[in-house]
């Protein structure tokens, strides 16, 4: 058996010991699904299983109070991990338990359901809830996978200070998007019927409620985010937010063979040599990168110079590069792009430059 990194075995004792008090208090066991995805013979779900303030169900805040809420009290829960869960998903049912940080990610086989949306049941003794299916068409052909952070919301992450206010103090509501976003992604898949979009970050899973409640505000259209969990894993102190998303990708092009994907991001972190190396790999499954360019003080403020990190260098990836800093500029160079049209060298500008 693996040696468990001490950061795991602390991070697990302290888990323990916040369970065993909140249990005390009469807090109460919450089955919080995310939104899964699927294909024609599979169906990914995912969820968490913790400790809440107020049980099940969870209910969606009102607007008063969603104005009111700041983002660390998301973070007011505790992991329960190895707890039995039933899962019933069309016509496939599994039994699984809970990881060390009350995560659950199965793969079902055999739904049956037809492309579109659908729920699936998660359930641990009588508590029950629903989580949203995006089954996608074998037809489809074109999808979009998005990052989230500075890309459809303004958090300039990572300077610690200010991800720390954005993520723990900021309320809710006072939140601000990326202009034209919301209608760049509208616009794409309403050409595409039956297009998915697919939230990739690098953000905790504690924050999906935000997002969610941001995203739908805003308008947003409505797909799974895939994010990641912050704590330390079984063999290092801390998880690897590039990794997670060059795995994901990895993982979408195997599932969706057919599938070209809009890769958009921004330049403040990784994003443009992730896509990349994606690109690299995979060329047939990325139909346009865009990139969202961050101004000199939000450059500031992710990575600490006003300088953006240009790190599309001298790889043969012939896939256009559309760069510009909000969504309607981006949308105008990606429609071109995907219909093929003439553009201009200062417009839209390959990664093989």
């Amino acid at each position: 058996m693996p040696k468990v990194h001490p950061a795991s075995r602390a991070e697990d004792a302290l888990n323990a010991v916040v369970a065993r008090r909140l249990r005390k208090r009469g807090w109460q066991l919450q089955v919080m699904p995310f939104t899964g995805y699927g294909g024609a013979g599979f169906a990914r779900i995912m969820a968490r299983v913790v400790l809440a303030r107020d049980g099940q169900p969870a209910t969606a805040p009102t607007a008063d109070e969603a104005k009111a809420r700041r983002g660390f009290k998301v973070f007011f829960s505790a992991p329960l991990a190895e707890v039995d869960v039933e899962i019933r998903c069309g016509a496939a049912t599994a039994q699984v338990t809970t990881d060390r940080g009350g995560y659950l990610d199965v793969e079902l086989r055999d739904h049956g359901f037809a492309p579109g949306w659908h729920t699936a049941t998660i359930g641990v003794g009588d508590i029950q809830a629903e989580a949203p299916v995006q089954i996608i068409s074998q037809a489809a052909r074109f999808g979009i996978i998005s990052d989230i952070d500075d890309t459809c919301l303004i958090t300039a992450l990572p300077r610690p200070m200010i991800a720390a206010w954005n993520t723990f103090v900021l309320e809710e509501t006072a939140r601000k998007v990326v202009p034209g976003m919301p209608a760049m992604f509208r616009s794409l898949l309403a050409g595409e019927p039956g297009a998915p979009i697919i939230y990739l970050s690098t953000g905790a899973w504690n924050t999906q409620p935000i997002l969610t409640r941001f995203f739908r505000r805003h308008g947003f259209p409505t797909g799974p985010m895939l994010l990641t969990d912050w704590g330390p894993t079984q063999d290092r102190a801390f998880r690897s937010g590039r990794e997670h998303k060059r795995s994901t990708l990895r993982r979408l092009a195997e599932e969706f063979p057919d599938i070209q994907w809009l890769l958009v991001g921004d330049d403040g972190q990784h994003d443009p040599v992730i896509y990349e190396e994606f690109a690299v790999e995979h060329p047939d499954n990325v139909a346009c990168i865009a990139i969202r360019q961050l101004t000199p003080t939000q450059q500031v403020l992710s990575h600490g110079h006003p300088l953006a990190r240009d790190e599309f260098r001298g790889r043969p990836v012939q896939v256009m590069v559309c760069e510009g800093p909000d969504g309607f500029t981006l949308h105008r160079l990606v429609r071109k792009v995907l219909a093929g049209s003439p553009i201009e060298p200062e417009e839209v500008r390959s990664a093989d430059a």
